[in-house]
């Protein structure tokens, strides 16, 4: 499903603050897998993830989705293949516009289509069922505008958005980290239902150390750019935080063994 070779991408390229942030990165994804992305500030995560949706474009390498060359498509060429949820529930939703509304435009972002074609009764029936299975009650507020829902209803209707037209990729970046516990745990479980139903393919960074063990098929590590450490299987299946943090450096482990992880 997504097929990484020898991607690089270096920031102030000749300058003193010269910068690798992806160091002939190889990565293979297979299809319905769900990867969790770790490693400390720097190590290149937002990166691939750029890369991956064509926001940022390679200094050399090549990314293929579904059997497609996407290394020079633009990121909203790209969207047909790949979706992302952002860290700030502000991102991926018009604040103004109804939650039907913007369901619409996630609807026909692959389309030619004009927003003439309407809100119909099938279309709204449609989207209070995608909804319904957030458990959250949205798929009773499709004419609340988006700017009066809360961020963990925001970043939910950001993740149907998303998934709601099946993409190859799922992308999420750090999508629960700027929300309370409680509301990112709902987030995260709607997160998982929605990967489920869909047996998407799903990449998901997170610094948290106890999703990588609850969740996902796989775990991949990154630092300074390159994959330092990935295991899938019954190695990720009895993985331990105790035996993951040991993989990272001093320097990474001080972070984050700090006031999230004590």
């Amino acid at each position: 499903m997504l097929h990484i070779l020898g991607a690089q991408k270096t920031f102030f390229s000749g300058k003193p603050d010269e910068k690798v942030a992806l160091d002939g990165l190889n990565l293979t994804l297979d299809k319905g897998e769900f990867v969790v992305v770790i490693g400390s500030n720097g190590a290149g995560k937002s990166t691939l993830l750029n890369a991956i949706s064509g926001s940022l474009m390679l200094d050399s390498g090549s990314i293929h989705i579904g059997g497609h060359d996407v290394t020079r498509v633009s990121v909203h060429q790209r969207a047909r293949y790949v979706a992302r949820v952002f860290q700030d529930p502000m991102k991926g939703t018009a604040a103004g516009m109804t939650v039907a509304e913007n369901m619409l435009l996630a609807e026909l972002r692959q389309s030619k289509a004009r927003l003439r074609v309407g809100l119909t009764t099938k279309r709204r029936d449609w989207y209070r069922e995608q909804l319904s299975y957030l458990k959250l009650g949205l798929e009773d507020r499709l004419d609340t505008r988006v700017s009066l829902l809360s961020g963990g209803q925001r970043q939910s209707l950001s993740l149907v958005m998303a998934v709601m037209d099946e993409p190859n990729i799922l992308l999420l970046d750090e999508h629960t980290a700027a929300l309370d516990p409680r509301t990112a745990a709902l987030v995260l479980d709607a997160t998982i239902r929605a990967v489920d139903i869909f047996k998407l393919t799903t990449l998901m960074v997170s610094h948290n150390m106890q999703h990588a063990v609850d969740y996902g098929t796989r775990i991949l590590m990154l630092e300074s750019g390159k994959v330092k450490f990935d295991i899938a299987g019954d190695d990720k299946v009895s993985v331990t935080i105790s035996g993951l943090t040991d993989h990272f450096s001093v320097k990474t482990d001080r972070m984050l063994l700090g006031a999230e992880y004590a």
